[in-house]
Parts: C-alpha cells; structure tokens; sequence
C-alpha cells in the first residue's frame, strides 16, 4: 500500500450496506481530526479517551444528516468526567467535508485509575439534531448504561429509535517508526435498516435496567441475520479498525464478503468550530451594565474563551449587553488570539 493510499482514507466515513442482511454500516477513520480536538486542551488518559470515543460515535452517526444539520452527543455524569460533548456540522453543499469539534468538563479531584469510562458515574447519554432555523430541535436522553460510550449509544437507538445497532471500535496514540506520536481511531457500524414490521415490546426491554436491546427489536429473520454480521464484526482486530494499512473497502471484503457490501460515496470529516465574536456578543447580550461590570477584568476589558477551540476574545464592556452605550466597532475589540 502506498503512502497516498493510506492518507485518501484519513478523516472520512465509508458509509455501506450490506445486501444479503438488509444491514447499513459505515467505516470510520480519524487522525488529524483527533489529534487537532485534543491539542486544544490538555486532558488525563481517561478523559482524552472518552473525548476520541465520542469523536468517532459522532463522526458515524453523524454521516447521516443533512447539509448545514448540526447533530451534537452529551454525556453528563456524577464521577470525575462530569461533561463530554461533541458536534457534528453536516457538509455545507455536496461534497464538502462535515466538521466535528468535541470539549470535556471533568473533575480532577474525583478521577480515578479505573477504566476511562467508569469515571463518568451515573448520568446520561444524549442525541440532539438541530435542522436549523424556523424548526424544533430534537432530543433524546437514555441513562448511562453497559461499560463504554459505544454501548451508550447502542442502547440509546434501541431505546429511543427502535433500531439494532452495534458499534466496534477501536483508538489509542502511537507513533510509527520516524513520526511524531499521534492519535488514531477507526470503527464500524452495523445498523439494521428500519422495518414497519420490527415488534417493540409492550414491557421493559431485557438490558440493564429494563432497557431494550437489539434482540428486543428482531424477528426471526431478522435476529439470524444481525447475528450472523455480529459474529463475523466479532472477528475485526484492532489494527485492522484504527488502519491506515488496510483501506475501509478492504476492511469490508474482509469481514463481510459473504455478506455482499456495497458501498457509497466516503464523507471527509474536518476539525471546524463555529465560535465567532457576534457569538459572544450575542450571548453576552442577556445581562445587565451592572452585570457586565462583574464580569470586567481589572485591566478594563471583558474576555471570553472557546472550550472547544481555545479560541480567546476581548471586547470593550461598554458594547456589551442589551444596556451597551455604544456599538463595536471594527477591531477594537471582539478579536480573537
């Protein structure tokens, strides 16, 4: 494999099908994407892997929204990691890549050396998409469930979209012979395409909690054959997820021939925040002069930074809030550095 070839799938999604199980997937590839997220901040271990987890959750679901929809994941707990959240910025016209930015809160006092994922506690996993103006956002929460953030999201599409879903994946950071070290993750999505005819039970679902599951969803049909794609998923190595020397289409034969894949059109994903001055402003503009003065520094200026960037901003006080005495004016303020 040449070295052009490797880099073609950095940062995209391959979404698939497969034909004979009635099955939709994508494949995920992230480097430069997380390596860029994480540079931002600096993380422990345990809370920069639930940050590359959820990136690549919300890179695979993500692929399916709509130009200019915005989807976001929130994972909220009582532990150490208190707030893990990420937004997907679908494409703006065809064939322009989405962008994904992603932010923890978390609390070093209550971390532990325990697995990543038990440093969230007890919480919830959330979905919200955004269709943009004139329209109600959608939202869907289901409780912190299973042993990892893939499992979250099982769960949350068993529960609140009445869809089998199964997510392998796999991220960590390495460095290769002569590079700098760098993060990488990739993963697969399985997906059973949506049926008028999928039974929803009338109870609880058999997981934790009475919540449902994949095998709550399926009939007979439909249960032999999201067994048969899990059990050869099963199979996928770790390597063999995170790449870069096997390509996505390759990765598909591989795991999924008898399966018959087809594949579609790969999305490229990109880093990308949406931060601006007019934002800040415009969230500023809820609070009073008194208000804003509380929140002057001692040098005279009122500053702001993006969790999500790093992004830092200055503005004049006095241009800010509905009580502002005079308009911004050009670059006097409102930079960001």
């Amino acid at each position: 494999m040449t070295l052009g070839s490797m880099i073609a799938w950095d940062d995209t999604v391959l979404p698939f099908q497969l034909d004979r199980s009635d099955i939709r997937g994508r494949v995920a590839r992230l480097d430069g994407v997380l390596d860029r997220i994480l540079a931002q901040h600096d993380y422990p271990p345990q809370i920069e892997a639930l940050v590359a987890e959820m990136a690549l959750l919300t890179a695979m679901i993500g692929q399916t929204i709509k130009l200019r929809w915005k989807l976001s994941l929130q994972v909220r707990g009582d532990g150490g990691a208190r707030l893990i959240a990420t937004d997907y910025y679908g494409p703006t016209e065809d064939g322009a890549p989405a962008r994904i930015r992603a932010y923890a809160s978390f609390d070093p006092d209550k971390l532990t050396d325990g697995p990543a994922f038990d440093q969230i506690g007890k919480g919830y996993f959330a979905i919200l998409l955004d269709q943009g103006q004139g329209t109600t956002p959608y939202q869907g929460i289901t409780p912190i469930a299973g042993s990892s953030l893939s499992a979250c999201a099982q769960t949350y599409f068993a529960q609140s979209e009445q869809l089998p879903t199964r997510f392998a994946l796999s991220f960590g950071s390495a460095r290769a012979p002569g590079a700098p070290e760098q993060w990488r993750a990739g993963g697969v999505m399985l997906q059973m395409m949506p049926k008028s005819s999928i039974p929803t039970p009338d109870r609880g679902g058999s997981g934790e909690g009475g919540l449902l599951v994949a095998d709550d969803l399926l009939d007979d049909e439909g249960s032999e054959n999201w067994d048969r794609a899990n059990i050869l998923l099963d199979t996928v190595e770790d390597l063999e997820l995170i790449g870069p020397h096997v390509q996505p289409t390759d990765l598909l034969v591989r795991l999924f021939h008898e399966e018959t894949p087809r594949v579609f059109d790969p999305q490229p994903v990109t880093f990308g925040c949406t931060c601006s001055a007019d934002r800040v402003r415009e969230s500023l503009s809820i609070y009073s002069a008194k208000d804003i003065a509380h929140m002057t520094t001692e040098a005279g200026i009122v500053t702001a930074d993006c969790q999500f960037c790093g992004a830092h901003y200055e503005f004049d006080p006095a241009t800010l809030g509905f009580e502002a005495t005079r308009p911004p004016e050009g670059t006097d303020d409102g930079g960001a550095a």
